[in-house]
């Protein structure tokens, strides 16, 4: 094999190598999540992960994932699909759904959302960057969705955001019949 074929069967492998690993993160993170290993949980992010009010790095994250969790009891968080691009050898982007479910009190919230991912690769090793949630809706596990898409929690602005927030459900409905998304939906 010369040097051409053997360098761009390197670079497959690693292509291949990365997708396996950025394929296992989102599960990662939901079995850290409610084992509440946070030190498992935050070493899925790079060191110098954004942790908002918190700050910057993983103790900082490690915080303020400290006050969400302490906020409920049990959760499951189920990751239901996931995608991801490369974008170059140590940077990616990806988006997962999740069926997350939450004991709190005397309810047992479901909360379906689609997590935006932003992924680097440093020293080898696949990470997150960034998370964020983009809710479709939030109920007790007894209620449907709709027409108040996000009922929990009661103490944090939530707003349902899916899935008008895809481009491509936007233009679907702006091309067809303008009245029948509120026939089929009380809150469209």
């Amino acid at each position: 094999m010369d040097s051409a074929a053997s360098a761009a069967l390197t670079r497959r492998l690693e292509r291949i190598e990365s997708q396996l690993e950025l394929s296992q993160l989102p599960s990662r993170y939901a079995m850290a999540l409610d084992a509440r290993d946070l030190d498992a949980l935050v070493g899925l992010f790079v060191e110098d992960v954004e942790a908002g009010s918190e700050g910057r790095g993983r103790n900082a994250l490690k915080q303020w994932y400290d006050g969400v969790l302490r906020r409920f009891y049990r959760s499951i968080h189920l990751v239901c699909g996931h995608q991801f691009e490369l974008v170059d050898a140590d940077h990616a982007t990806g988006s997962v759904y999740c069926r997350a479910e939450h004991e709190d009190g005397t309810g047992w919230y479901v909360i379906a959302m689609r997590y935006e991912d932003v992924y680097q690769r440093r020293d080898g090793r696949w990470y997150f960057v960034r998370r964020r949630e983009h809710p479709w809706y939030s109920v007790d596990v007894t209620e449907r969705p709709g027409p108040d898409f996000i009922r929990w929690p009661t103490d944090v602005d939530l707003r349902a955001a899916m899935p008008q927030r895809m481009e491509s459900w936007r233009r679907f409905w702006e091309e067809g019949d303008p009245a029948l998304p509120g026939r089929l939906s009380a809150r469209p």
